[in-house]
């Protein structure tokens, strides 16, 4: 097994274990930022806020997330 694929599986591990913990903070990053900015830019944060939780969800491997 390469470096590469033995740290994806860790990854993926710790997003199966820890991925409500992980998309909370992912969630309080979009609104602090939202927050910060005025709400400028809040199109553009929703959109980053959701290509991460999309990766969150690729990592995962399973479709057993809240989305």
């Amino acid at each position: 097994m390469s470096f590469l694929d033995d740290a994806k599986k860790k990854l993926a591990d710790a997003v199966d274990k820890h991925g409500d913990k992980i998309s909370d903070g992912i969630d309080k990053a979009a609104a602090a930022a939202d927050q910060r900015t005025g709400g400028k830019h809040a199109d553009k944060i929703a959109k980053a806020q959701a290509k991460a939780k999309d990766g969150l969800d690729r990592l995962d491997g399973k479709n057993d997330g809240p989305r």
